[in-house]
């Protein structure tokens, strides 16, 4: 296991020119907080996972649950790669001049771009929209590396070029994929993702970029935050889609109301306990970041299945009502086990509060055998896991 030394940072005074070196930003900086550029890098990046939520919604509900699923890790995984990539970055190294942020509007374009190419992913494995999008945010990235780069010296200095150079490299793979056929494309896209999760491991090797606790857990808590909003509104655009060719709503009641229960729960979990404190190696952080794959996945996923629910409650969907409650318990029992593991579980204290999360996530997916009333007991189990956390933490206190 490498070192866990990190680059020592510099002082990151406020300096008004429109061009300045991009000095590292110190990990003990007060008042570290996201900026009004990285929130609306969120907000520009959920659309392109609404998308990708739909498109999910739209296969599972036909029945194509393989296709739907395939297309979905892959449009989700290249979505939050790249705002991974831009995060951390960012932790380190965010200058706030005009370049940085005429970079930072190239990436954001660059997820339009993808987004654009969602549906034809979904539908016919064209995978050009998505890559040329792609591609984009990436070697905009290779951009922020060659500043940080030129104004590093020494190890750091190799840790911006070693950055630049593996997200380069992989670039010209992804774009050589679209020029191969596609079944041998079904080869080279899972290797393709294995090298771009090892450029961060080989990069820092030996030197770790200085990213800051408190900001980095603020980052991943807002997009969480966005992304459930996200759910929120593709299960409420479902009800009402619904609703609008229907006279009653007793049909929707128990999947609306177990989705609301289920959202409200996930938001309440996540919060409840600070995590950055718990950010304290480079190590701990890596395995925290990557494993929010899972997080943001299932919670956008969520969404998905609440729609597919809702077409299910309105006999529209093209599955049984098993499967259509399976669309929601199994995403959301994966979010409760991902935030038990990443980090609900470090400040738990007694065998009630460390087996609270992985008892309830087994309930909600017991809760598929439920049918049609599945999601609906889905619901009532996160919110009694979220009380019975409440009470057990006023206990101990």
């Amino acid at each position: 296991m490498s070192s866990d030394s990190t680059a020592v940072p510099r002082p990151h005074p406020v300096d008004p020119r429109p061009v300045r070196r991009m000095v590292p930003r110190s990990r003990d900086e007060p008042h570290r907080v996201a900026t009004p550029l990285e929130l609306f890098f969120d907000l520009c990046f959920v659309v392109a996972v609404g998308q990708a939520g739909r498109e999910l919604a739209h296969d599972l509900a036909g029945g194509h649950w393989g296709d739907g699923l395939t297309g979905y890790l892959f449009a989700f995984f290249v979505i939050w790669w790249a705002w991974m990539n831009f995060t951390w970055f960012a932790s380190a190294y965010d200058c706030d001049d005009v370049p940085y942020r005429l970079t930072t509007l190239v990436q954001i374009a660059g997820v339009l771009i993808l987004a654009a190419g969602v549906p034809r992913l979904f539908a016919d494995q064209d995978l050009v929209l998505v890559v040329i999008g792609y591609v984009v945010m990436r070697l905009a990235m290779v951009t922020q590396w060659l500043r940080a780069a030129a104004a590093e010296e020494g190890l750091a200095r190799v840790v911006a070029l070693r950055y630049a150079v593996g997200i380069t490299l992989c670039q010209i793979g992804w774009v050589a994929v679209l020029l191969l056929p596609h079944d041998v494309r079904s080869v080279l896209i899972p290797i393709g993702i294995l090298a771009e999760l090892a450029v961060p491991v080989v990069a820092e090797l030996r030197l770790r970029t200085p990213w800051h606790p408190h900001h980095i857990a603020e980052r991943y808590g807002l997009f969480t935050l966005i992304v459930l909003g996200e759910t929120v509104a593709a299960a409420t655009v479902a009800v009402q889609s619904a609703a609008d060719e229907q006279e009653g709503l007793a049909r929707l009641l128990p999947a609306a109301v177990g989705g609301l229960l289920i959202c409200f729960s996930a938001w309440w979990i996540y919060y409840a306990r600070p995590v950055h404190q718990h950010l304290r190696s480079s190590r701990q952080a890596f395995l925290w970041g990557y494993g929010h794959y899972l997080v943001f996945g299932a919670a956008a996923a969520i969404g998905a299945g609440l729609e597919v629910a809702v077409a299910s409650a309105v006999h529209k969907a093209h599955v049984s009502e098993t499967a259509a409650t399976a669309a929601v318990t199994v995403p959301t029992a994966l979010y409760l086990f991902a935030v038990w593991a990443l980090h609900a579980r470090h400040a738990k204290t007694g065998a009630l509060q460390l087996s609270l999360l992985p008892v309830a996530s087994v309930a909600v997916l017991a809760c598929t055998a439920a049918g049609g009333s599945g999601v609906l007991a889905a619901g009532l189990v996160t919110a009694a896991a979220v009380a019975a956390g409440v009470a057990l933490h006023a206990r101990e206190r």
